[in-house]
């Protein structure tokens, strides 16, 4: 049963990944003979990964159709941007207000490793990397891990985890070379050192409205991204 329970959480962690990195492309059909293949898996044990991907908003399921990776487009981006901006930095003025010491070290750690990861893929500087991508999600999700409201924490990291293809594609598609992302990293944490909940509230929001506007300006539509697969 351990072995069992142990194989089915790393094909689900390993499907995971591949989708959030590209590996399984937006837009991409998921057959099961495929997968089963790729993952070394029963189709039983590829099934519930891919149902739980689909709880996760990462995968959709249609009846006679089977699942297939979501596919980007500007009327999602902007749902999910608008979600995201309501309910990410509700949370973290939560955190801010309610977060102990030993959080705010985590979240100082968590944004330490972020400088040090370099952010691109050494032979494709089109692609984010894995291990930055990483990085930056630990580093978001730690600063939303001082709220003590264990639901609305689930729901916004539901949303990050939703958002996580849409970051995948910012380079590629959205064009804004004179945007420092790094810059406003350290922005939101000095207003979270400082428990400063109303200005790391509005730095979190700029910083999440800021990939999505170069998104949509981008001479590159977010629908095209799936258009050829």
């Amino acid at each position: 049963m351990v072995d069992s329970k142990s194989k089915a959480e790393r094909v689900y962690s390993l499907l995971r990944a591949d989708v959030l990195a590209g590996r399984q492309a937006p837009g991409k059909r998921l057959r099961y003979a495929e997968l089963c293949e790729k993952y070394e898996a029963s189709m039983g044990v590829i099934r519930e990964a891919l149902l739980r991907l689909a709880e996760q908003g990462l995968i959709k399921g249609e009846p006679q159709q089977g699942f297939q990776v979501v596919s980007l487009s500007r009327e999602d981006l902007v749902d999910l941007t608008d979600a995201r901006c309501e309910l990410e930095t509700t949370v973290l003025g939560l955190a801010v207000r309610h977060g102990d010491i030993e959080w705010e070290s985590r979240a100082i750690a968590a944004h330490h490793r972020l400088v040090r990861t370099p952010q691109l893929e050494p032979g494709d500087p089109e692609r984010l990397s894995d291990a930055w991508v990483a990085a930056h999600a630990e580093f978001h999700d730690l600063l939303l891990d001082g709220c003590p409201n264990r639901r609305l924490k689930g729901m916004a990291l539901a949303l990050r985890d939703s958002a996580e293809l849409y970051r995948r594609w910012s380079l590629p598609l959205g064009q804004d070379p004179d945007r420092d992302v790094a810059k406003e990293h350290v922005a939101i944490l000095e207003a979270v050192v400082d428990r400063n909940a109303e200005e790391a509230t509005a730095r979190l929001r700029a910083h999440v409205l800021r990939t999505t506007e170069s998104l949509l300006s981008s001479e590159v539509a977010v629908d095209s991204a799936t258009s050829d697969l």
